[in-house]
């Protein structure tokens, strides 16, 4: 009943984590395109690269409800906001000031994020 797994099944030692392409980075200013918050722009306070996801202040507030703790010694019910796919905002060129997709560019060596709409740079 001691049988060697087929090596397909044994667990390797280096786990590789292929992370999604995001072209939105921090500070970027945001339309969100759907949720209880559609229509709403915003800038990006903070991007989870793992989860291909972005926080950004004032936009999917949920209640959570806390302990008391030092920082905290009442507790209580904060509000705070959660996190919004990726797919689910839209970068808003600062040129234009229009809902546009990004694409990357070479220039002089560098990776530069172009919009689409009126190919400047982002």
């Amino acid at each position: 009943m001691n049988k060697k797994q087929p090596k397909f099944f044994q667990k390797s030692s280096k786990i590789v984590i292929k992370l999604p392409k995001i072209l939105i980075k921090k500070n970027d200013k945001v339309l969100v395109l759907s949720g209880k918050d559609r229509g709403k722009t915003g800038k990006v306070e903070k991007v989870l690269r793992r989860n291909g996801k972005v926080i950004i202040p004032g936009i999917a507030i949920v209640k959570k409800s806390t302990k008391p703790t030092k920082k905290n010694s009442k507790g209580g019910i904060i509000s705070m906001p959660s996190p919004v796919h990726i797919s689910n905002v839209a970068l808003i060129c600062p040129k234009c000031n229009k809902k546009a997709k990004a694409r990357l560019k070479k220039v002089s060596g560098k990776k530069e994020r172009i919009c689409k709409v009126c190919k400047e740079q982002i």
